[in-house]
């Protein structure tokens, strides 16, 4: 069995939900991706946590131009393709109490995105890359655009223009390094191989950071991200913030610094340092996010800047080039996915109750739903990094790198964790706590698809706080490899 299967099932999926009426639609859609869930079991079972890739794909797809079907999974892509088959179920589910016009399009536009992302964490052609990265903006521009809020086109189309922009960036890096390789390839393995100077790479970092920089999205290219969150319907919110953005910092991960390591640690001809840039903008980014999340009267609107600020640490950890950054912001990729999704689902079932996601018009919730309550406050301290919570393993790993970094970029990047208790732990206290007003106290607590939602992402929380050593394993040998990669490509070049 190869990853192939992976990719073209929610295809498929996606195909035949299109022709299905509009109230089986959901549950075919569940149906699908609960199978796609089983395969990504049935792989993990196979898979062996050394440095190979497994499961591959290479078949000739336009051999004339050099551009093959290659795919494959190594201990990396592994949490990537785990993150994606995982949090879709969950997002489908969550859907459950909404009604949608054309809903079979909304479900079957959710599988499409799922196949053109896992193209993209899978691909090992440039060209298959690419593909799979403008593949899987298509159905969310669709989703924001036909489900989302009253400003849906204006945002939708802002967020659609930035994110092409920066793949044609992306796209003129791919192709440069294509007229590199010897036999004008597009294969993963000979853009590794080529030996490019300093000032070659450094302009390679900088077209693709471009793409993966607005992807993330990493200061000051996030101008798109809260008002493009705050439009969408919940579900493109979640998968958006769930997987999506997790796009470009698997990209930094398996296509920029492998094949820009010179780019980033020299300097550039106009002399600015790429990785002195790429720190400060994203510690700014933490810091700016944070702050600006405290004025936030919005609550879906204060979690997608919570989400810039996470972002920022786990893009940092990844530029840090150590083991246990990097260990760390593969780990912090997968519990940001779940806690993001779970938060806007917090805040999906208030604004379904109470048609509002004001904060300051909410209070005494607790009282009324004491399940929703302690989900709720299960889902903040996973945000906020208490210990024995998914988060704090992540961020403690990536604080670890970031250290041996610079003590400075440490403590500035810290902030994060103090700015996030605060404003989170405000936000839940205002919403849950005190008394209850006219608007909140006929708030019912949550049953059926909502208490399951909640208690599958409660319960990963809390699984992968005391134990995330399952997680680690998988991609330990595959990060060693890469970083050892980095590290003699920049000596010896550098000699």
């Amino acid at each position: 069995m190869t990853v192939s299967i992976l990719i073209f099932l929610p295809v498929v999926a996606a195909l035949a939900v299109l022709l299905l009426k509009n109230e089986v639609a959901k549950y075919v859609a569940l149906f699908f991706a609960v199978a796609e869930l089983c395969v990504t079991a049935f792989f993990l079972t196979k898979f062996v946590p050394d440095a190979s890739v497994q499961f591959a794909v290479d078949v000739p797809w336009i051999p004339k131009f050099g551009i093959y079907f290659s795919a494959g999974i190594d201990g990396i892509s592994m949490i990537m393709v785990l993150l994606s088959t995982l949090l879709v179920p969950i997002i489908i589910l969550s859907t459950y109490q909404h009604t949608y016009k054309r809903a079979s399009a909304f479900y079957a536009l959710i599988l499409f995105m799922q196949a053109g992302m896992l193209v993209v964490f899978t691909a090992l052609d440039g060209f298959l890359f690419y593909v799979g990265w403008e593949a899987a903006l298509i159905p969310i521009y669709f989703i924001c655009g036909l489900w989302g809020g009253e400003n849906r086109i204006r945002v939708t189309l802002k967020f659609f223009i930035y994110t092409f922009a920066g793949s044609l960036f992306m796209l003129v890096g791919i192709i440069y390094l294509y007229l590199q390789t010897p036999n004008h390839t597009y294969d993963l393995a000979e853009f590794y191989n080529l030996h490019l100077n300093a000032t070659q790479q450094a302009w390679v970092f900088a077209a693709f950071f471009m793409a993966f920089a607005i992807k993330i999205p990493v200061f000051p290219f996030h101008t798109w991200q809260p008002d493009t969150y705050t439009e969408a319907p919940s579900a493109g919110s979640m998968m958006l913030a769930g997987i999506m953005l997790k796009m470009g910092l698997y990209g930094v991960l398996r296509w920029l610094l492998p094949n820009c390591p010179l780019g980033f640690v020299h300097i550039m001809p106009v002399l600015v340092s790429w990785e002195n840039t790429v720190i400060v903008l994203c510690i700014i980014g933490i810091i700016y996010a944070s702050i600006i999340a405290f004025t936030q009267k919005d609550g879906k609107r204060l979690a997608a800047y919570s989400s810039i600020a996470h972002v920022g640490l786990i893009a940092l950890g990844l530029f840090t080039l150590t083991q246990q950054g990097v260990q760390g912001a593969l780990l912090q990729m997968l519990n940001h996915g779940i806690n993001i999704v779970g938060l806007f689902f917090i805040w999906d079932i208030i604004s379904r109750r109470l048609n509002t996601r004001d904060i300051g018009q909410l209070g005494g919730i607790a009282k009324k739903a004491p399940l929703f309550a302690t989900a709720f406050l299960i889902i903040v301290l996973g945000t906020v990094a208490l210990p024995l919570t998914n988060g704090f393993i992540g961020e403690f790993l990536l604080l670890n790198g970031v250290y041996q970094v610079g003590i400075v970029f440490a403590a500035l990047a810290g902030l994060t964790i103090i700015f996030g208790a605060v404003y989170m732990l405000r936000m839940y206290k205002n919403v849950m706590q005190g008394e209850t007003n006219t608007l909140t106290a006929t708030f019912t607590d949550i049953t059926g698809s909502e208490k399951l939602v909640l208690a599958i992402i409660c319960v990963l929380i809390i699984v992968l706080g005391v134990y995330p050593q399952p997680i680690l394993h998988l991609s330990q040998a595959s990060v060693d490899k890469l970083l050892s990669s980095v590290v003699f490509k920049t000596m010896g070049l550098n000699n």
